[in-house]
């Protein structure tokens, strides 16, 4: 027999339902490396996740419901199955543990929406993987690991990092992962000017395909970010100028690092505190009330 995954699918659903905090990625660095014959880009990506994010809850229910609340709620308002990601992970879990005999009742799913939509820190993917867990937790499944990451990697080429949840070293297309444990606790604090930026346009823009991979790094990964870099950064500049006035607005409360997170338009400083990240996300939330400005803790080592 495979391997399960490495998921608590101990804990038994409460008749209250039970909840799935969807955290958000981070990627400190991102190197794109090459480019495959079938268009995907081949990346390299140091990734942690927060201690916060979005929350999803799975309560058993007469029939299927998706419900939303939460500061971006609106912007999900008119999403379908099709292009829905909590929808579309529902639908293929239920496919999938159908086949293999599992009872799947219908279920009401709420998401509270509390980190911007399109905004480079995975958001719907971490959604998407949220919903796998929290899935497997209500209907009491076990899937084998090999399965269940095929699963999150047909929802997209985050869902498989945002399902393993811990900080990593992404490769090939963002499914080859490999753990950092050694990547300390950070304390981070995200902007995002709350426009779009489309990916597919950031990637179009990328001046080149196969830049340099990140090199050995050792233990110090922290003190080896400033040698790296996020390859989508400079085109995403160009498609949307605030990108570089919300990082300049964070480097000037003090970070040590400032960085665009995936394809953006979110960026991130990196404080030596948690107390030094809320003061200046406060300052900054108060000097432009119109973004978004959060401070939070990474997952990782104390």
């Amino acid at each position: 027999m495979h391997g399960l995954a490495s998921l608590d699918q101990t804990r038994p659903a409460q008749p209250a339902g039970l909840f799935e905090w969807a955290p958000a990625k981070i990627n400190l660095a991102l190197h794109v490396v090459g480019q495959r014959p079938d268009g995907y880009h081949l990346l390299e990506s140091i990734v942690t996740f927060s201690t916060t994010g979005d929350r999803l809850s799975f309560t058993a229910a007469d029939a299927d419901r998706f419900t939303l609340s939460g500061r971006f709620s609106s912007l999900l308002d008119h999403t379908t199955a099709a292009d829905n990601l909590v929808l579309k992970a529902r639908d293929m879990m239920r496919r999938v543990l159908a086949a293999e005999g599992y009872a799947t009742e219908p279920v009401a799913i709420h998401l509270e929406k509390n980190l911007p939509v399109a905004a480079g820190i995975g958001g719907g993917s971490a959604d998407a993987a949220a919903t796998l867990r929290g899935l497997m937790r209500l209907w009491q499944a076990l899937l084998p690991t090999e399965k269940l990451s095929a699963i999150a990697l047909s929802l997209g080429a985050d869902v498989p990092m945002c399902l393993d949840g811990r900080p990593l070293l992404a490769r090939g297309i963002g499914e080859d992962i490999t753990p950092l444990p050694e990547l300390p606790r950070l304390f981070l604090v995200l902007g995002n000017p709350l426009v779009g930026v489309s990916t597919p346009s950031v990637f179009k823009h990328l001046a080149r395909k196969d830049n340099p991979a990140i090199p050995e790094i050792g233990a110090d990964i922290v003190g080896a970010l400033a040698r790296l870099r996020n390859d989508l950064e400079p085109p995403a500049r160009t498609l949307a100028p605030e990108i570089a006035a919300i990082s300049q607005m964070i480097a000037g409360e003090g970070a040590s690092l400032t960085r665009m997170s995936g394809s953006g338009a979110t960026c991130f400083g990196l404080f030596s505190s948690a107390e030094t990240a809320e003061r200046a996300a406060a300052r900054l939330q108060a000097a432009r009330p119109d973004w978004y400005f959060q401070a939070m803790t990474t997952t990782g080592a104390p």
